[in-house]
């Protein structure tokens, strides 16, 4: 997210040999539009994080939750509108060269999903976790992909002329008498 960091935002490998890092994060108003631009939201008017950062193999464990409050169109009636959001952070991360990362697939190959063992970490790029983010995309995951008003209502009626091919031609045409 380049500009927007803080060093709040940051916790580095070797900060964790004395145990795990607690980090409250507060976006300011600049960061949370950046974000909402990011995410093709209307508004981000709220958005707090509180995570922990705790060693786990030669890598880390984030873990954490979120609320925020953000503004979406809704997909009825094209109004913006404003609902809570809440989640959870649960991911481990694994340096470059780590033994502990997943073997890359063949192109080929099949990967086999099993819903009841953890996900496999994902690749740390250097020695510094970015929990900025990390909040950014557990937040796109959270929000709705089809947002809808909870008052909103569609209504539709069937065309009452007919609008076939075959309509057009028979309008061409000059009644015989």
């Amino acid at each position: 997210m380049g500009g927007e960091m803080t060093v709040e935002g940051t916790v580095r490998l070797g900060d964790l040999a004395a145990g795990p890092v607690r980090r409250r994060l507060t976006p300011d108003a600049g960061a949370r539009a950046a974000i909402a631009k990011r995410l093709g939201l209307e508004a981000l008017p709220e958005l707090v994080a509180d995570l922990e950062v705790r060693p786990w193999m030669d890598g880390c464990q984030v873990l954490g939750r979120f609320e925020g409050e953000v503004t979406q169109v809704c997909g009825v009636s094209l109004e913006p509108f404003s609902q809570p959001l809440s989640g959870e952070v649960d991911l481990r991360l694994a340096p470059e060269g780590s033994p502990n990362l997943p073997e890359e697939p063949m192109i080929s190959g099949e990967i086999e999903v099993s819903l009841d063992t953890p996900d496999p970490p994902e690749r740390l790029e250097g020695e510094t976790v970015d929990l900025m983010a990390i909040l950014a995309e557990h937040l796109a995951l959270a929000i709705d992909p089809f947002p809808r008003r909870p008052d909103a209502v569609f209504e539709w009626s069937a065309p009452t002329e007919e609008t076939s091919p075959f309509a057009a031609l028979r309008a061409l045409k000059k009644p015989t008498e």
